[in-house]
């Protein structure tokens, strides 16, 4: 027995990142996830590559372990009976078909809540089941559009920029998650079942955080600033002798301290006494910070600001962050035995608990890799397996 969800059952109907992702956490802490693909190839991640190791895309990698992976051909009736059996025996059930479509396939809500009436049905798509998007795809890079990101990401002077990384769809993974323990919890008190509506639109939305409230609270629209804060001054990057760090002063106690290293009375005027009057005088502020900043070199400002208490930090790129030290010390890099790769490094959890450690029981799984080892557990027999498999329900 480990992990905090030892003992659930879930259901993972999802492909590509949202919905692999919530289910990928669930399954490090503890639950038993089956990951249903289609016969016809699967997920659609397994062939976004190159990079590929050994056949198998990093993409797909980095959201499928601790779960088994079984192929099912849904427009079968037998398919159907195979996917009933499971969520007979489940705890959630976790989609992203687009909305309508389990329904067509008869596994709506009011459809297997007889078959399990405690069964959690969490189903994310690009905009939810209501609104006049409701039935168009999501995609990240449409969300991140959509949603004001990208409105706000970048230079004021450039194109609107994309996050770097999926993030609105990071962000719907967690959201999912989240809405899934608390459903747990609803039902561990009640005994009901009930659904999670999760979209990419709505997380994206609810992850502009102060952004949004700035319009909210003002009607003024945010613009692009680049790498600097809407509300914080000095906070961004700045540029040494050697290159760039970036300076993050959250509070006039930090400034205060700022402004005594960088020896120059003038920082400590009126004007730049409070963060409201920083930011109100920003050019001029920034202006005299940059020219101080330039007269050492990163590590020689790293050292004095650390001393000091005022956040910093190098700008890694990705092979630094993964192999600082740090990393190293918080297990955020991982070594999992997979079937064909020789040691595969996955990102590790962030998730520490005490008493019921995160554990990579189970590689991501190889195309079906587990499918007659769960049909044998559902009371199928060998016979039964290799009629299924000429037939292509599996």
């Amino acid at each position: 027995m480990s992990g905090p969800l030892y003992g659930l059952k879930i259901i993972d109907l999802s492909r590509v990142l949202a919905g692999p992702y919530c289910t990928m956490m669930l399954g490090d802490m503890g639950a038993e996830v089956t990951k249903i693909e289609s016969v016809d190839g699967g997920d659609e991640t397994r062939g976004w590559g190159p990079p590929f190791l050994e056949g198998e895309s990093a993409y797909f990698l980095c959201a499928n372990r601790n779960k088994q992976g079984i192929t099912l051909n849904l427009k079968t009736d037998q398919g159907k009976d195979i996917l009933r059996r499971l969520i007979a025996d489940a705890d959630v059930v976790v989609q992203n078909f687009k909305p309508g479509t389990l329904e067509r396939l008869g596994f709506g809500y009011d459809k297997i809540k007889k078959l399990n009436p405690g069964i959690i049905l969490a189903s994310i798509s690009g905009f939810g089941t209501t609104g006049p998007f409701s039935h168009l795809p999501g995609y990240d890079y449409i969300i991140q559009a959509m949603s004001g990101l990208m409105s706000i990401t970048g230079y004021r002077d450039g194109e609107p920029a994309k996050v770097g990384v999926a993030i609105a769809d990071v962000l719907t993974a967690l959201f999912t998650c989240i809405g899934i323990l608390g459903a747990l919890q609803h039902r561990s008190r009640t005994g009901q079942g009930q659904t999670v509506d999760i979209s990419l639109f709505d997380s994206q939305l609810a992850a502009l955080v102060n952004v949004a409230s700035n319009y909210l609270c003002t009607g003024n629209i945010p613009e692009r600033l680049g790498n600097d804060h809407p509300n914080i001054v000095p906070y961004q990057v700045f540029a040494a002798k050697d290159g760039d760090f970036v300076l993050a002063v959250g509070n006039d106690r930090q400034y205060r301290k700022l402004a005594k290293l960088l020896e120059d009375e003038t920082l400590l005027k009126e004007q730049f006494e409070t963060n409201s009057g920083r930011l109100v005088n920003k050019d001029e502020l920034v202006r005299k910070i940059a020219a101080k900043i330039k007269l050492k070199t990163r590590t020689e400002w790293k050292q004095l600001l650390d001393e000091a208490g005022i956040p910093n930090g190098p700008i890694n790129n990705v092979k630094e962050a993964l192999e600082s030290e740090q990393a190293r010390v918080r297990e955020m890099v991982v070594k999992v035995d997979h079937p064909v790769i020789k040691d595969l490094k996955l990102v590790g959890s962030p998730l520490k608990f005490s008493e019921t450690p995160i554990n990579m029981d189970c590689p991501p799984p190889l195309y079906s890799e587990h499918t007659e080892e769960i049909l044998i557990r559902l009371g199928y027999t060998n016979e039964d397996i290799i009629e299924m498999k000429q037939l292509k329900i599996i």
